[in-house]
């Protein structure tokens, strides 16, 4: 029942949405969604391979939006929390007309552990639906840290620890079709509902520059 209730207020929602510019979607996502920051600027690029050793790279994702979060999957705690939260998401969009049009992307920050039989398994483990999932690593002969210095691109660390855990935060990005990152939600509180509903803005096209917002909390460290 719950399940239904939440997918009829995104329908409504994403109904909503499409009629809005994304400046105004902005707004009212972030007068009630205190995780949202929204941002405009170039996604850094990056080419990473899957477990199969199929090479993916950012630029070859445009035309779809990209919801994408980092993780290690020895994570004793918040990892497996975040990539339940993403399939929570990934459920709410692929019961829409946005299912082509979003794809989610999980990358490790820890290649050296996550072989191609750990990372086969997270995904059907935390619910991931493989239609639209991509669980991605480095490259053969990349340095062990290039997922940890490309998670530091997009703002936050992963600093390994001697016992082999990573000190982190939880973020989740989302890029537009244009390979332009838009904005990130933090941590495990978000509104599912609020964020289907700015990714439904940005698979109708809608981006445009956006007012500066008003400072929050992850601006003050």
């Amino acid at each position: 029942m719950r399940g239904f209730i939440a997918w009829a207020l995104v329908a409504g929602l994403t109904l909503t949405a499409s009629a809005h510019s994304l400046d105004e979607v902005e707004t009212m996502i972030g007068d009630k969604e205190k995780y949202f920051q929204p941002i405009d600027k170039p996604a850094p690029d990056f080419t990473l391979q899957t477990a199969d050793g199929d090479h993916v790279r950012l630029a070859e994702l445009r035309g779809k939006v990209i919801v994408l979060h980092f993780i290690y999957t020895s994570c004793p705690d918040v990892c497996p929390l975040h990539a339940e939260k993403i399939a929570e998401v990934q459920k709410l969009v692929n019961a829409t007309l946005m299912k082509d049009r979003v794809v989610f992307v999980t990358v490790t920050t820890d290649p050296s552990r996550d072989t191609s039989e750990v990372m086969r398994g997270y995904g059907p483990t935390h619910g991931l639906d493989p239609v639209n999932w991509k669980f991605l690593t480095t490259i053969q002969g990349e340095p062990e840290d290039a997922t940890r210095n490309l998670a530091q691109k997009f703002g936050h660390k992963f600093t390994k620890t001697d016992d082999g855990d990573q000190m982190h935060g939880i973020v989740t990005h989302v890029i537009d079709e244009d390979g332009n990152w838009k904005a990130n939600f933090h941590g495990l509180n978000f509104d599912d509902v609020n964020f289907v509903t700015f990714v439904n803005a940005l698979t109708n096209g809608t981006s445009k520059p956006h007012q500066h917002p008003k400072r929050k909390w992850w601006d003050f460290f």
